[in-house]
């Protein structure tokens, strides 16, 4: 059994600054790939950013600059700071983490629960 928890949403104003955290836990063999994706009412699922486990990143085009992706290999966690916050930001936030479970030789695709980031202008 593998578990992705999130944390760190909430709301903020316009400008203003949050950091999403998300662990892995349960029988992890290694994670490949960790991201985060964003989905607003009405609109499907994006890409916000992600971290490979050579700590190669990639942000979509609407966050660069603002928001930064980073992770902590040995607590298999990854975060992400999110710096100038505007309202188009707001979304349920998830994690989602590419990992294989000991003793398997493939991984899988496991995704958090969601949390929300409301952004006020």
């Amino acid at each position: 059994q593998v578990h992705l928890v999130e944390s760190g949403g909430g709301a903020v104003q316009s400008g203003g600054s949050l950091r999403l955290s998300c662990a892995a836990s349960g029988n992890i063999g290694g994670i490949h790939l960790m991201g985060w994706y964003r989905q607003a009412p009405g609109k499907q699922r994006e890409l916000v950013a992600d971290i490979s486990m050579w700590s190669s990143t990639n942000y979509a085009d609407s966050v660069k600059g603002r928001f930064t992706i980073s992770r902590d290999s040995g607590e298999n966690t990854v975060y992400l700071q999110m710096n100038s916050l505007k309202p188009e930001d707001s979304a349920v936030y998830y994690c989602k983490a590419d990992i294989r479970v000991q003793f398997t030789l493939f991984s899988n695709e496991y995704w958090g629960q969601g949390t929300q980031v409301t952004v006020s202008s």
